[in-house]
């Protein structure tokens, strides 16, 4: 038996046993991966805030501007036991969560509506500018006129701080698919609909869920805006009545239950895209 030949058969017998184990090796590399990247991020927070109570313990002028990671903690303890982190954080998520859902729907469904039209994307484009250059804040007095200092105020303000965004990302998607691609579908008799359905929407996915990532903190930034004008509940209350009464700690225990709620809603929409796009996970 020759040389070549023992090889191809160990070859042959090795194989099958570590086919196997391959699909464990990869997740324990990136079970691995993560943990590492994980670390380094505990790490970092740790060195921040051993940082920042160094500098506040003993400056008390350093510790009323910048507050302490003892003193926030301290009052994100006395805002759970009230009840109060509950509540406010229900009522900015609530509100962010609906601001966000309907921003986000008429957004991505116009911008998409408008790959049919060349000619009506061109006309509306300039609008589409001059709303999205307009602060926010400077509507607000606005809204709290149209739809009064409650609940639908709110939504409106994080309805508005999404929708361009939304319209944009998704109208860039659109426009963006290949031309090859639309072409090789209208020469197999394919309808305007048609490809717009099941070529135009799918490609358009990867641009919609960035845009819908982006989205979750303007969402958010909307509700906080629309809180500080007018309102008795919420984070955005919370942050106003501290900063108001100079309560710097209060403010970032409040600033912390946001960023939270932030990381949360970012968190469920990544499980969404992975479950909608499951061919863009990362192996």
């Amino acid at each position: 038996m020759t040389a070549d030949t023992e090889r191809g058969m160990d070859r042959a017998t090795h194989s099958p046993a570590q086919t196997p184990v391959a699909p464990a090796i990869r997740r324990w590399r990136r079970f691995r991966s993560a943990a590492i990247v994980l670390a380094t991020q505990v790490a970092l927070l740790a060195v921040l805030l051993g940082f920042w109570d160094h500098l506040t313990a003993n400056n008390k002028q350093a510790a009323f501007m910048f507050g302490s990671p003892s003193a926030i903690a301290g009052f994100l303890g006395q805002m759970v036991r009230d009840g109060s982190l509950w509540r406010d954080s229900y009522v900015t998520g609530l509100e962010t969560l609906l601001g966000f859902l309907v921003g986000n729907f008429v957004g991505t469904v116009v911008g998409l509506s408008l790959w049919y039209s060349r000619f009506v994307s061109r006309v509306v484009e300039p609008f589409v500018i001059a709303l999205g250059s307009i602060p926010i804040i400077a509507l607000a007095p606005i809204i709290i006129i149209w739809f009064g200092t409650g609940l639908i105020s709110k939504v409106a303000m994080s309805t508005l701080s999404v929708v361009i965004v939304a319209l944009v990302t998704s109208y860039k998607g659109a426009v963006g698919v290949d031309a090859d691609q639309i072409n090789l579908m209208r020469t197999l008799g394919a309808s305007k609909f048609q490809i717009f359905r099941k070529l135009v929407v799918p490609a358009s996915l990867t641009d919609i869920f960035a845009g819908l990532k982006l989205t979750v903190g303007f969402a958010l930034i909307g509700a906080i805006v629309g809180e500080f004008m007018s309102s008795s509940e919420g984070l955005g209350h919370a942050i106003f009545k501290a900063g108001s009464l100079y309560i710097i700690p209060k403010v970032f225990a409040a600033l912390v239950a946001t960023i939270a709620l932030a990381l949360l809603l970012t968190f469920a929409v990544g499980r969404i895209e992975r479950l909608l796009m499951p061919w863009r996970r990362i192996h």
